[in-house]
């Protein structure tokens, strides 16, 4: 087993051999050994051991080549077998730890859990108990396909929460919610209101059914009062919420992130946490409302700031609807609907070509959520448009989703460099949902083997809080494409367990162009690393979630010990 290095003495300047790295006046500060290393570094893809210094892999090798580096300060952990594989990348979560906190959650945010409508209503009764009249009770985490009733929650359920307060059920995909009487009668909405341009309130045999979706959620939420928190309460829950849910990344082996959430107030609070220690995770924070524009009135690029926190492209632009709760924007109908149905566009084409030009001229990353084909096809017409009214090298164009395509997409992709960072935990977690696009669609959905054949590095975006961000879920749902439910939904776009650990590590830092810094385990990069109980290559593929993550490193510092 050949050995890669850097020299001890300076690790940003040029390489040096093994010799060197052992002569160097220098030592690590830590040294792995005996265990199966899958480097995700086509130079050296399997090691046994490596060696850390200030933060960075300095070498990777055998045990043997190890043997001889470090002294009395050096930390020498013995792997015990153990599989080591990159730190986990999501390339599209919305960090949101103040919700995990704070808020009612009506659902399981991290697994596979059947609740009952009776334990929505209850839980959120208890709520509305302790909040003032005509203030909004909301519940989170709610998904249609996770409920034991087998059917839709509605605004005759939700009435039974509350008369006097407006109450929302948010479902998890983040594009439609359900509403009591009271919310509707508080906005001034009847059966009889017109849609809101990229919006819809459904109906059923009651009137209003309840459920509302895209932007006529903005519509209804004018409604009702809201709790109201002193800047020094809201900075505080700012921070505790930022801590909470980087304690839970790490839980999982995910050491860095493309998140966007609440803005100025979350990237405060992660510049505020991180000399306390309670940041454990790297951030590409994703922009938009007033931070975009204070980026682009002040001439501040996508790639600004350091090693933890750095702002990148824009939050996700929405152009259609929603994979999970059915609203994409395809380009055929859905199967089985009357009259027909393809799902919703959020803005028209001319407003979205005027945004893309904006963004990508004062040199900020352009990312848009896209669904559909139709919703894909019209994204990379506003950056095709954008591309040649400026043209840049490297721009790398992220398409947030991009979670059904077809041949004429790929191409358009691939001439581009487009990125997509697409659902993985969706293929277990979300399979009952894929009968409403049946076997035809789903050939094209979800496409990683599609991706990889053209050349188009595809990344993990698990989109949490619409799917849950656990690595392992996604790895063995994109190779086994068999849901928690047992059902198989194309097979045609599987991947092998390599292509998949790439996929969650440094395709996912290719997708926030940080690959030359992190995404493998290579001398120079990062030293974020998971130890693994298992290994993913050789165990029963249906088996892979159970995998347990033993250790998490950051920085070449344990963040996790199971």
């Amino acid at each position: 087993m050949s050995m890669t290095g850097l020299g001890l003495a300076g690790i940003a300047g040029t390489g040096s051999s093994g010799a060197a790295l052992a002569a160097g006046s220098a030592q690590p500060d830590l040294i792995v050994y005996n265990a199966k290393v899958y480097t995700v570094d086509d130079a050296q893809p399997t090691a046994q051991a490596f060696a850390v210094k200030n933060g960075r892999f300095v070498a990777v090798g055998s045990n043997d080549e190890m043997k001889g580096y470090g002294g009395p300060a050096t930390r020498r952990l013995d792997a015990g077998g153990a599989t080591i594989v990159p730190g986990f990348h999501d390339a599209h979560i919305h960090a949101d730890g103040q919700t995990l906190l704070y808020e009612v959650l009506v659902g399981n945010p991290f697994e596979v859990e059947f609740v009952t409508i009776d334990s929505i209503i209850e839980k959120l009764r208890k709520r509305a108990a302790q909040t003032p009249k005509g203030e909004w009770v909301r519940g989170y985490f709610y998904d249609d396909t996770k409920v034991k009733d087998g059917r839709l929650i509605t605004r005759l359920d939700l009435d039974k929460v509350s008369t006097e307060h407006p109450v929302r059920v948010g479902h998890r995909g983040g594009h439609t919610s359900f509403y009591n009487s009271k919310a509707f009668e508080l906005a001034g909405i009847t059966k009889d209101s017109p849609d809101p341009a990229g919006g819809e309130f459904f109906h059923d045999a009651s009137g209003l059914s309840g459920r509302v979706a895209e932007r006529a959620n903005a519509v209804i939420q004018k409604g009702g009062t809201y709790p109201s928190f002193t800047p020094a309460e809201d900075a505080e829950r700012a921070r505790k919420g930022a801590a909470h849910f980087s304690n839970e990344l790490v839980r999982y082996g995910i050491t860095s992130v493309q998140s966007s959430t609440r803005q100025f107030a979350d990237l405060q609070a992660l510049q505020q946490i991180r000399p306390e220690g309670l940041l454990k995770h790297r951030v590409s924070f994703e922009v938009a409302g007033d931070l975009l524009e204070a980026m682009i009135a002040n001439g501040i690029r996508s790639g600004f700031g350091d090693d933890w926190v750095r702002l990148g492209a824009t939050s996700e632009n929405v152009v259609d609807g929603s994979f999970s709760e059915r609203t994409a924007r395809l380009g055929v109908a859905y199967p089985g609907i009357s009259p027909p149905y393809y799902g919703i566009m959020t803005q028209p084409q001319d407003v979205l070509d005027a945004w893309a030009e904006r963004v990508h001229r004062a040199g900020i990353r352009l990312n848009c959520h896209a669904n559909g084909e139709a919703g894909v096809e019209s994204t990379l017409m506003a950056y095709e448009k954008a591309l040649k009214a400026y043209p840049v090298k490297g721009a790398r164009p992220k398409i947030t989703h991009c979670a059904i395509v077809n041949p004429d997409i790929l191409k358009r992709m691939k001439a581009m460099d487009a990125v997509p960072a697409t659902f993985t935990t969706y293929a277990f977690y979300n399979s009952d949902k894929f009968g409403y696009y049946g076997e035809e669609i789903m050939k094209r959905a979800l496409p990683f083997r599609a991706f990889l054949d053209m050349g188009i590095p595809a990344a993990a975006g698990s989109d949490f809080a619409p799917g849950p961000f656990a690595p392992l879920m996604g790895v063995q749902g994109i190779v086994t494409r068999k849901g928690w439910d047992g059902k198989i939904w194309g097979l045609n776009q599987r991947v092998s367990v390599a292509e998949a650990i790439r996929i969650h590590t440094l395709n996912g830092a290719y997708c926030g162009d940080e690959d030359k810094v992190k995404g493998s385990i290579t001398p120079g990069k990062y030293a974020d690393f998971v130890m693994l109980e298992k290994d993913p290559h050789t165990v029963d593929p249906e088996s892979i979630i159970t995998i347990k993550t033993l250790k998490t490193f950051t920085d070449g510092n344990e963040v996790y010990s199971a």
